[in-house]
């Protein structure tokens, strides 16, 4: 699409000029221009394992992660046109795409070690990783599905609902 030729087209220097730097700084800051789509992805995950800290131990691993990722989508919905326009980026910027799923393939690695941690679990065991992918699944799954349509519904609820239903193990609804 245009966008995207117009997004691929565009320099490091002309991106640096724009922010009054000089290139040199932008790297200080970004490994990629696709980065600058992608800046606030470790905040995100920062904010997701700060949230599943706050959990109390007791509680299952599966409504911990349920109720912090709940939490975080209450934040997204605040900025919703922004994560509209950096999903329709990613819809007509290859590189950006595989560039947020390389960052989303090592949140699921942190958020996998950071439940193993929680949870005791020996370092071989699948488990934690497994849970990982999934709710950054239902988290991603329901931001988009949120994204494209009407958003009448609270993405908290969507990804809740998104939760219930791993949890219930995708049964018919």
């Amino acid at each position: 699409t245009a966008q995207a030729a117009r997004q691929a087209g565009i320099t490091i220097d002309q991106i640096a000029a724009e922010a009054d730097i000089a290139p040199r700084t932008f790297f200080s800051y970004f490994d990629s221009k696709d980065d600058v789509v992608l800046a606030d992805y470790a905040d995100r995950l920062s904010r997701i394992v700060g949230e599943l800290d706050r959990r109390p131990l007791g509680e299952s691993i599966w409504t911990a992660l349920r109720s912090s990722f709940a939490v975080v989508a209450s934040d997204y919905e605040a900025e919703a046109d922004r994560l509209a326009r950096r999903f329709a980026i990613m819809a007509t910027t290859p590189s950006v795409h595989a560039r947020s799923l390389q960052l989303q393939a090592g949140w699921e690695i942190t958020l996998g070690s950071h439940i193993a941690a929680r949870e005791g679990a020996e370092t071989d065991d699948p488990e934690p990783g497994l849970l990982a992918a999934a709710a950054l699944a239902a988290m991603r799954a329901s931001l988009q599905y949120w994204l494209t349509t009407d958003r009448t519904t609270l993405l908290p609820r969507l990804v809740q609902e998104s939760f219930d239903r791993l949890g219930g193990g995708l049964a018919p609804r």
